[in-house]
């Protein structure tokens, strides 16, 4: 990455949920801030802005990252995804925030689009997950309201559907 100056902003492409952005950043702002303020992308929550309640949890590249500890000027080219963009569509759920719905494994929600982005990311790599994993993928989150036990029954049931889902893809057959 190139040198930049302090005094500067600088412009930052990358791809939000799907679509590019592009945000003006000086070299000391915030992934956190250039989200919810500079693009409008308010699921990113704040929460404690030392990285340890995962409330700021977006995904860089695929992979979980805290936003208030990733600077805007790392997401240069990269691929963000925020809670806004799990759902398939604008009028319909990922499979997880279904899952959370039926479960209530939300109560106040300032912790859950972090919760949501970290079980997304850590289903897709572990399809067949067991209680203990879950609860230490969770367990790096701060929840105050739900006590985690819904939290765990709609991540054990949206893995279900996921692995149902895609077994059920894969023995159809190809269209020749």
């Amino acid at each position: 990455m190139p040198r930049l100056s302090a005094a500067t902003r600088h412009r930052v492409g990358f791809t939000l949920n799907g679509k590019p952005v592009a945000v003006e950043a000086e070299p000391r702002l915030l992934a956190t801030d250039a989200l919810r303020h500079g693009l409008g992308a308010t699921g990113t929550h704040v929460g404690c802005e030392h990285g340890v309640c995962g409330a700021c949890t977006i995904l860089i590249d695929g992979a979980p990252a805290r936003a208030c500890l990733t600077l805007a000027v790392q997401l240069e080219g990269r691929e963000v995804t925020t809670v806004e963009g799990l759902a398939p569509a604008q009028d319909r759920l990922s499979v997880l925030q279904a899952a959370f719905r039926r479960h209530h494994a939300l109560q106040c929600g300032f912790c859950t689009a972090g919760i949501l982005i970290s079980l997304e990311a850590f289903l897709r790599e572990q399809p067949e997950p067991s209680e203990r994993e879950l609860r230490e993928v969770v367990g790096g989150h701060l929840c105050r309201c739900t006590g985690y036990t819904p939290i765990i029954a709609a991540a054990r049931e949206a893995a279900d559907l996921l692995r149902q889902a895609s077994q059920s893809t894969a023995a159809e057959p190809l269209d020749v």
